[in-house]
């Protein structure tokens, strides 16, 4: 007893000192190594861990959200918000009270302002958890894929998504554009992304995964997966590699639905798990499991995240993944459908899962897990399993030294101009070009000086770029264009329609941003009703490649894979010649009237 005092009174004066001193220095990044096997864990972390309560073992398992700019002021819509959905008014006091072990930022929580703002929350946060009894620094999270995710905007860089780095079919960009990424969340405090996604998108109506998908092909999918996990690893960040055990060929969305992923377990042996066995291989930090239903994987159809025979029998022993698995969020329909919100959090860290992220009720998702371990249907040893992990990773990390961003780091790293080049560059060797008759392509000042541009204003996925007509316009008039622009959105009426084709007599070109084509969408009577002017035609695909198999009487056509500004410029300068088109579709495009048969294959891309 004697000295269990003295531990604990060494501990708080410890505490006091961290907390006094936490973000005083400037720390380089570090470099994050593959996870450490659990017989290697350093002695120092054991011992950290047998200091803790079991509430704050407990804690360190939960990643959650909280609204608000600030960790300890937070605006009062989000201080009310928070308090209503976490019985807390802070993000202090979310750590203070629940001992959390991970935090999430979202725009839609008020999280990501701007740059100096996402530094000064993390650093509060940091400091917050460095004040409890038990001082153990935070990972900081969030959903920056790039491309059709993004959570944090301009000024920060934004890069091309997956689905256009794999047209681009370049490892070494795929690389450099997860350090530029990494280099950038770090210096706002952001130590852990949720990417890459590992998926393979074999479905082209995936409503959910689709371009956020490095493409069709696994081993390609797999070289790209490992270059970004390098990349990520050489700017400090720890990586989710993500939706285990694949989320690419459904037709329904997981935040709505749970999925069922019909391949048999030699598919998935083929098609599904080289990403995530690449993912492994290159150090992944943690990987996150899929609500999806996998039958060949486990006949009870149960989701993958609450599945023992998928996250244990397959991830860890079959595959041999021994670092952080994290849930996808639990305030999904696709995890809440079979089971309750108590029981999720249970049965999620009884499949071997050990970060749950996220959950609708916090309080009742801890006091679940709490009561689990009193019962005796989960050990205290399994819970310092899963805590031994995570703390490990934060140690990799570097948190335990310093958790917080170096002072000024903003202003060094984040969207800086060799950065926002460099996303420039890599764009320009993703833009694919699908369709040229006539040879229309590239655009002549002198012969099609007089343009159209319609489609699509699909909202920015961060907020702060776009809309993708107006920058289509805009870059095509500075490249030397005269330019009109009409946003005729994603489901044009037939009067919008009326106005494109009134709009387009007497232009010598049309360009028509298309986003997701159905076959019973407007957009199609749009380009139709274009086509039948004479106007030569030019379409754009903004988000899925796969529009120009629904579309017919176009001249031309082209896929961007997303409507972010970046993707968007490299596409205007692609249809005016300063940039020759260089992507090659990294998914095949199936014909709309016959799905069996491939009307552009796997590879396919025009150039000139």
């Amino acid at each position: 007893m004697h000295d269990r005092t003295i531990s604990r009174r060494a501990l708080l004066t410890a505490t006091a000192v961290a907390a006094a001193a936490v973000c005083a220095t400037a720390l380089p990044a570090h470099a994050v190594p593959g996870p450490i096997p659990s017989r290697r864990y350093p002695d120092r972390l054991r011992r950290l861990v047998s200091r803790m309560s079991l509430e704050e073992k407990v804690g360190q398992l939960f990643v959650m959200r909280v609204y608000g700019h600030s960790a300890t002021d937070p605006d009062r819509a989000d201080a009310d918000a928070n308090l209503a959905e976490i019985g807390v008014r802070t993000a202090a006091e979310l750590i203070s009270t629940y001992h959390v072990g991970g935090i999430i930022y979202f725009a839609w929580a008020h999280n990501t302002r701007d740059p100096h703002q996402i530094a000064a929350l993390s650093r509060g946060i940091q400091r917050a958890a460095l004040a409890q009894r038990t001082p153990v620094p935070l990972l900081i999270s969030t959903d920056q894929e790039h491309g059709a995710v993004a959570r944090i905007g301009k000024p920060a860089t934004l890069l091309p998504g997956a689905m256009a780095l794999g047209a681009a079919r370049s490892p070494d960009e795929a690389r450099e554009s997860a350090r530029i990424a990494g280099a950038e969340l770090a210096a706002m405090g952001i130590n852990q992304n949720y990417a890459p996604d590992a998926d393979v998108n074999v479905n082209p109506a995936n409503p959910v995964i689709g371009v956020r998908s490095f493409g069709a092909d696994p081993q390609a999918v797999a070289g790209l997966v490992t270059a970004q996990i390098r990349g990520y690893r050489s700017a400090g960040v720890a990586t989710a590699a993500k939706h285990f055990p694949g989320h690419g060929d459904t037709t329904d969305d997981s935040h709505y639905a749970l999925p069922t992923i019909h391949h048999t377990r030699e598919q998935w042996t083929e098609l599904d798990a080289p990403p995530f066995r690449a993912a492994i291989a290159a150090g992944a930090a943690s990987i996150m499991t899929a609500h999806i239903v996998v039958p060949a994987l486990d006949p009870s159809e149960d989701p993958a995240t609450l599945s023992h025979p998928i996250v244990t029998g397959v991830l860890r022993e079959q595959l041999g993944y021994d670092g952080v698995v994290i849930t996808d969020a639990l305030d999904m329909k696709g995890v809440r459908q079979k089971y309750g919100d108590d029981r999720v959090p249970v049965l999620a860290l009884k499949a071997g899962v050990d970060q749950l992220l996220n959950p609708p009720d916090l309080r009742l998702a801890r006091d679940a897990v709490l009561a689990a371990v009193r019962s005796g249907e989960l050990t205290e040893r399994r819970i310092e399993e899963s805590v031994l992990r995570i703390l490990a990773l934060k140690d990799r990390l570097g948190l335990f030294r310093d958790p917080c961003p170096p002072r000024g780091s903003v202003d060094r790293t984040v969207g800086t101009p060799a950065h926002l080049a460099a996303a420039d560059r890599i764009a320009e060797a993703t833009t694919t070009l699908l369709v040229n008759e006539r040879r229309l392509l590239p655009l002549s000042r002198s012969r099609e000086r007089n343009l159209l541009v319609v489609g699509a204003e699909a909202a920015s996925p961060s907020g702060t770029t776009g809309p993708p007509v107006t920058v289509l316009a805009t870059a095509l008039t500075e490249l030397g264009f005269t330019v009109t622009a009409l946003a005729t959105g994603t489901a044009p009426t037939a009067a919008r329609i009326d106005e494109a084709v009134a709009g387009a007599r007497g232009k010598d070109a049309v360009v028509v941003a298309t986003y997701n084509v159905t076959a019973a969408s407007a957009q199609r009577t749009l380009v139709s009703a274009l086509a039948a002017t004479g106007v030569p035609v030019v379409t754009l695909a903004v988000r899925n490649p796969y529009d120009i198999a629904q579309l017919s009487g176009v001249t031309a056509s082209l896929a961007a894979y997303s409507w972010t500004d970046v993707e968007v410029r490299a596409a205007a300068r692609v249809v005016a010649g300063r940039a020759r088109p260089r992507g090659r579709l990294p998914v095949p495009v199936r014909r709309a009237d016959d799905p069996a048969r491939v009307l552009y294959p796997m590879g396919h891309g025009l150039t000139y």
